[in-house]
């Protein structure tokens, strides 16, 4: 398996002293010269233990009397059997720090409970980059294990503003599928524009494939990446203009091109510019969903509603106001301008602007894609002019509109929807300002709650749909929370209401479960059952690179700090949790719903009953159940783990065997849970 970066997984073998020659380290590059530090402390090696019993990883040492290394998290580390884990660490070393030879890591480790230590090693030779160079640079990912970027500081060529004060904003560039963001073919794509003043950035994803298409995944990722450059500018004493990291310019090609879209829908408060290269406008029409099997359309429709944070043709009122660039080859054969030539088409329609070059004769990709004389023109004029300040008001106060599809916040002119009322729908603010009467006036449709800035406070009076609100309270940064009660009403949140229950990092489908804040927790609650964590833990590491702690206690993973936890159960090996609507009693799985004339759904647990859902964690912390009725069940259920982008899932998902030939069809019930956790009315049930 190809790990993160370049890096091949070292083998946990049951013999001593286990070496591969092409084991490795993920590790920064050398600044400067052979002299210079690392561009971040932050290492890591993938380590798999292939013997029959579980190790403990328990010291870490680096080449003696000259480095030191330490994990990142406590010891010992335990990898089960089979599974596979990126180990973080921490590494210094006294210059040169590969004068001698390469860099060496040496883990010890037990096997099982016999305490003989076993060694085992992996080496790296980091590259020395100059200060100015596209360089390796390497971050700690929200979900606990190291990962990397490319990153280029302004160089001395840079046509910044003159003076110490200076911070120049992120040129973020997402790579296409399948490419290392350290290949060269990405680490030297923006060569030819060494006079840019920003701070250049190539963010891998986690994996060459960007862990889920720049989606939840990948996208904190790239935030984590822009998060760590002051960090560098620490650790590298870096003296030359700073960074603003809340201002970017974002482009990208292929599927870094769609990465550009989703970046623009769902953080347009901090984009200055974007340039969609060669770019597909959303999964659903990329991908033929006509070769699914055929199933209820009603079915169908909850599936493709679960994908609406991804429809970037939904949420293109967000753009308005941002300058664009599209750019595609005429003869592109893998993403059809098409694309292209449609998402200039509903921009315009949405009320914004973007500058359209469809380049004659081109293919998908040739040399100098990232360069052409359009998009040179383009970054160079926002970049090396200063660029437009975000403003978190809108210029004059015109009318805008905020789009959400209901996963996190987005947030324009400093307005951020929070909750949606129906999950699986849209949800929008139109905001108005009335230059005669000074009133700002939003209207509403589906949703729950949402954030006002400041600047509201200018108003003379805020009218949403026709409720006249009571003077804002004060609140010099943060704004203030508007939610909507039963009754109808608008109220604010502080002095008010408590809002709904389900939040920040809750929100979403079933993918909202990798918003993790440290390594999954994953637990087997059976023998039978610790085949499939294995399982889910390998696939989380092969298609996201993540880390994940395999263990057999419940209530010990459940009170896992910050971490999101996947729960592998069978029959009556599920505990209860008094807040969900989704339990298994008397031979059959029961979802509460009131909107249904009895209040409940009831499935016997037959013919291979299987189910995943989700349930609520404090501290915005998530629970993946994963349930069979029996362990042919089970192994049903753990095919619906999210792990790739496209397939539509939505909160909770119950099926059967059947569901193994009749795909979509073969479901029994399928839908979401509402801000309150309860089972929302566009649910489906048979």
């Amino acid at each position: 398996m190809q790990g993160q970066g370049a890096l091949v997984q070292a083998v946990l073998p049951e013999t001593n002293g286990g070496y591969n020659p092409y084991n490795g380290i993920l590790v920064s590059d050398i600044v400067g010269d052979a002299n210079g530090p690392f561009a971040s402390p932050y290492a890591s090696v993938t380590l798999r233990n292939d013997a029959q019993v579980d190790a403990h990883v328990y010291s870490i040492e680096a080449n003696h009397n000259q480095c030191e290394a330490d994990f990142v998290g406590s010891a010992p580390i335990e990898i089960v059997a089979g599974q596979t884990r990126p180990i973080a660490f921490r590494i210094a070393c006294i210059p040169p720090a590969v004068g001698r030879g390469p860099l060496r890591v040496t883990f010890k480790y037990h096997l099982g409970d016999v305490q003989l230590t076993r060694l085992i090693f992996a080496y790296a030779l980091p590259p020395v980059r100059d200060l100015y160079a596209p360089q390796k640079t390497t971050f700690m990912h929200p979900g606990g294990m190291v990962s990397y970027a490319v990153l280029r500081p302004p160089s001395l060529n840079a046509h910044c503003d003159a003076g110490s004060n200076v911070s120049a904003p992120v040129l973020l560039a997402l790579h296409g599928a399948g490419l290392e963001a350290y290949s060269d073919i990405v680490r030297h794509a923006l060569d030819e524009l060494p006079d840019l003043c920003a701070w250049t950035l190539f963010p891998t994803g986690v994996t060459p494939w960007s862990g889920d298409d720049w989606h939840t995944w990948g996208f904190a990722d790239v935030e984590a990446a822009i998060a760590a450059i002051p960090d560098w500018i620490r650790q590298v004493s870096w003296e030359g203009p700073g960074v603003d990291v809340d201002r970017w310019l974002v482009t990208g090609h292929s599927n870094g091109g769609q990465g550009v879209w989703y970046t623009l829908t769902h953080r347009p408060d901090k984009i200055i510019a974007a340039a969609a290269l060669s770019g597909y406008s959303s999964i659903q029409n990329y991908v033929p969903y006509t070769l699914w099997r055929t199933a209820d359309p009603a079915k169908t429709a909850v599936v493709q509603s679960a994908m609406n944070n991804y429809r970037h043709e939904l949420l293109l009122e967000n753009v308005k106001g941002v300058p664009i660039l599209q750019q595609h080859g005429e003869k592109d054969d893998n993403v059809p301008p098409y694309h292209s030539r449609l998402l200039s088409q509903l921009i315009e329609q949405a009320g914004a602007v973007s500058n359209y070059f469809e380049l004659p004769g081109e293919p998908h990709w040739w040399d100098g894609v990232m360069t052409t004389e359009p998009l040179k023109h383009f970054l160079r004029q926002h970049l090396n002019t200063g660029g437009p300040v975000i403003d978190k008001a809108p210029i004059n106060l015109r009318a805008f509109t905020v789009v959400s599809a209901g996963q996190g916040t987005v947030a324009k002119h400093g307005i951020e929807i929070q909750q949606l009322l129906n999950p699986g729908q849209v949800g929008k603010l139109h905001v108005e300002y009335d230059p005669l009467t000074l009133a700002c006036f939003i209207s509403v449709s589906n949703v729950q709650s949402f954030r006002i800035p400041p600047w509201f406070q200018h108003c003379e009076f805020i009218d949403i749909r026709g409720q006249r609100l009571a003077e804002m309270p004060v609140s010099e940064t943060s704004g203030t929370v508007l939610t909507k009660h039963k009754n109808g009403t608008w109220l604010y949140i502080s002095p008010g209401p408590t809002p709904p229950p389900r939040q920040g990092r809750q929100l979403g489908a079933l993918d909202a479960i990798l918003g993790t804040r440290g390594a999954f927790h994953i637990t087997h609650l059976s023998p039978a059952a610790q085949h499939v964590a294995l399982q889910v833990s390998r696939n989380l590491c092969q298609y996201f690179g993540a880390d994940t702690t395999i263990i057999d206690d419940y209530h010990e993973a459940k009170a896992a700090n910050g971490s999101n936890l996947i729960t592998i159960a069978i029959g009556t090996d599920l505990p209860a949790t008094p807040d969900s609507a989704i339990t298994f009693l008397d031979s059959r799985l029961e979802i509460k719903d009131e909107h249904y004339y009895s209040g409940l759904h009831a499935y016997p647990a037959t013919n291979h009953l299987a189910a995943v859902w989700l349930r609520s964690l404090p501290d915005e912390r998530l629970e993946l159940v994963v349930w069979g009725a029996d362990e042919e069940g089970l192994e049903i259920a753990a095919r619906l783990v999210p792990l790739m982008t496209g397939t539509g899932q939505p909160d909770f998902v119950l099926a059967d065997q059947t569901m193994l030939w009749k795909g979509l069809e073969g479901t029994l019930a399928l839908g979401y849970f509402d801000v309150w956790w309860e089972v929302s009315k566009n649910s489906y049930f048979t």
